[in-house]
């Protein structure tokens, strides 16, 4: 009979250490959905679990459908842009307004894809009440310009909102079916954004030249990734 007073005991990690391993294997499958999602819209859980280095079971005790798994990308995506786009503030409404665009093309540009499932999609309703606040930004930045007479006066400032709105959201889906560059983007929806708001498109080039705050490299650099995770990880 074996003398169990004097063998040695199998280590257990303390639950610290296998909570922030849970963590990292959550953010890591985040990781990858973004990655994944990016080239196939339609990859499944098991292939994002692939991705990630994970096992098809470790993914399942993280998220039990596809749909949980996208919702809480949306959240996220949300709580991001949102936290991008609120300090924005400028003497000139116009340059406020392509500082919008701008930010928001740095935030969803190498997301597009799923920034767009994400407004087109099913939960486009659920999306739409999360970035709420970004609307009222937008339109506090219309009234402001329109009050200056730096925008267009003759679409009532809500109306004129939505209408910048869907410009540049068309970007987007221009971004998805033609792959346009991270540059030409970033000028785009400026240009578009302005153009909807009443400048011709010589004077909002012109204000995008002389606007050193408007260029690429005065953005702030969005990163869309959640962790630094190994892809060799297990669990």
């Amino acid at each position: 009979m074996t003398d169990t007073s004097t063998s040695p005991r199998r280590a257990s990690r303390p639950p610290r250490a296998r909570r922030r391993d849970a963590a990292e294997n959550r953010l890591a499958i985040l990781d990858a959905a973004i990655s994944e999602l990016n080239h196939n819209p339609d990859a499944s859980l098991e292939t994002i679990a692939s991705a990630a280095g994970l096992s098809r079971r470790s993914i399942y005790g993280h998220f039990s459908t596809r749909d949980e798994l996208i919702a809480e990308l949306n959240d996220r995506g949300i709580a991001r842009v949102t936290a991008a786009l609120a300090p924005i503030q400028h003497a000139d409404a116009r340059v406020a307004l392509a500082l919008v665009g701008a930010r928001l093309w740095s935030e969803v540009e190498d997301v597009r894809v799923t920034a767009q499932l994400a407004i087109r999609g099913p939960r486009r309703e659920i999306v739409a009440e999360g970035l709420e606040p970004v609307r009222r930004g937008l339109l506090a930045i219309v009234r402001q310009g329109v009050a200056a007479g730096q925008l267009r006066t003759d679409i009532e400032p809500r109306t004129l909102a939505r209408l910048i709105e869907g410009a540049a959201v068309s970007v987007l889906d221009e971004a998805v079916r033609d792959d346009i560059s991270y540059e030409e983007g970033h000028r785009l929806v400026m240009l578009v954004a302005l153009s909807t708001a009443g400048l011709s498109w010589r004077e909002a080039a012109e204000l995008i030249d002389a606007s050193p705050e408007l260029a690429l490299e005065a953005q702030p650099e969005a990163s869309t990734s959640l962790s630094a995770h190994s892809s060799g990880a297990q669990a």
